[in-house]
């Protein structure tokens, strides 16, 4: 969670299409040089073996360790430079000024899912 209004910055991000679907954004960390991720996952493929509550996308972040549930996603906003993240419990912003825009193109097969 980012308590601070100011958006986390992004160094990159890496997408994963397969069983899972996965979505993962480096975020610069306060150490120089290390990052930490914060990852949007959906298993499509077995949703449907899930209680309705667990179906959708799960939310993690490595600074905010997991309790006892993934948070779910409720919103993404993609409006350049930032990316806004909105979950059950927290909201995200994210600097993507530095991501190339190739990985943030909303007419790209990912993101129209």
């Amino acid at each position: 969670m980012n308590a601070d209004p100011t958006p986390e910055v992004v160094a990159f991000i890496t997408i994963e299409e397969g069983d899972d679907l996965i979505v993962s954004f480096a975020i610069a960390d306060e150490e120089p040089g290390e990052i930490v991720s914060l990852t949007l996952l959906r298993t499509p493929k077995y949703e449907f073996i899930l209680p309705t509550d667990e179906r959708g996308v799960s939310v993690s972040h490595e600074s905010f360790p997991e309790e006892e549930e993934r948070d779910r996603l409720h919103r993404i906003r993609v409006a350049p430079p930032v990316v806004t993240i909105e979950t059950t419990s927290t909201r995200y912003e994210l600097d993507v000024s530095k991501v190339d825009r190739r990985e943030l193109d909303p007419h790209s097969g990912f993101w129209n899912g």
